[in-house]
């Protein structure tokens, strides 16, 4: 595991690619089973795949998601109650997983 650098994080797809990709890929793998596969990959493909995970300090990160979210979320299948659900589900999982591989946990 690469040591956790905040100030490194500012660059984060330079240094931490590798990381990232593995959270969200943790967090899909977590989440499968659980909830309607077509909205899962839905989030993931439409919504998640252009959020920007954000380091907010003392080992806590969060997920921004894109300014349009609503409008992509209008052609995913489901209600917005499930969206909604499963789109919050999915960022805590993101935001442990992190915290988790950069050994905050």
């Amino acid at each position: 595991m690469t040591e956790f650098d905040a100030e490194k994080f500012d660059e984060k797809y330079v240094h931490y690619f590798e990381e990232l990709e593995t959270a969200y890929s943790n967090a899909y793998q977590e989440l499968h089973g659980q909830y309607d596969s077509e909205v899962l990959r839905g989030i993931d493909r439409q919504i998640l795949s252009e959020s920007e995970p954000v380091y907010e300090g003392d080992g806590t990160f969060s997920v921004r998601l894109p300014d349009d979210t609503a409008v992509r979320a209008q052609s995913l299948p489901g209600d917005e109650e499930t969206f909604d659900t499963v789109l919050s589900a999915f960022t805590d999982a993101i935001e442990r997983e992190l915290s988790r591989l950069f050994e905050f946990e």
